[in-house]
């Protein structure tokens, strides 16, 4: 089984980002889901964009890598909206990613100062209309790294969460369903 680093979004460890790993846990992968926000939580999206706003970009990065010393470098990196920031980052400059899950976002590559890494498969999941997600980034990275981009119907963006107001069980049963099947591909 997989070893995976699942990184929260803006809003937080909430338990919705819990239960999403512990379906994959259920099935025998090692899910670590560390919390660099220190507990901090939050209802509103805004809120919680306004905490990583204080926190700063490069110290959630920081936080990430942090997050990840003494694991094995053979994992794989998945992120919720915010936390597809430290999960492309690792996966991108952290030699020996087996692969990422970007879930509700994704960045340049050349946020991170380096290309996408050969042979390193990535897959991302996004409503087809959400706000939050520039698609012509999204078509781009999934392009160069010869990923897979998987658009589900409607404009929620943390529609994975089960208990916020975006979610969609429909939708999320069915990334479900496809995380595992990625995580079988490269297992």
């Amino acid at each position: 089984m997989t070893t995976i680093v699942l990184f929260h979004s803006a809003q937080g460890l909430r338990p919705g980002v819990v239960a999403f790993a512990d379906r994959l846990r259920a099935q025998g992968h090692t899910v670590h889901t560390p919390d660099y926000f220190d507990g901090n939580v939050f209802d509103e999206l805004d809120d919680g964009v306004a905490y990583r706003d204080s926190l700063g970009i490069p110290e959630i990065g920081r936080r990430g890598l942090a997050a990840v010393e003494g694991l094995p470098a053979d994992v794989v990196y998945a992120g919720f909206s915010l936390g597809t920031g430290p999960a492309q980052m690792l996966t991108q400059t952290r030699p020996g990613a087996l692969g990422a899950i970007l879930m509700h976002g994704c960045l340049p590559t050349a946020a991170f100062g380096s290309p996408w890494p050969a042979a390193v498969p990535l897959a991302i999941h996004t409503m087809a209309d959400d706000p939050w997600v520039d698609l012509d980034v999204a078509k781009a990275l999934t392009g160069e790294a010869s990923g897979e981009l998987f658009r589900y119907p409607g404009s929620g963006h943390l529609f994975l969460d089960e208990d916020l107001p975006d979610y969609d069980k429909d939708a999320a049963t069915l990334v479900h369903e496809r995380v595992l099947a990625f995580l079988d591909r490269i297992a």
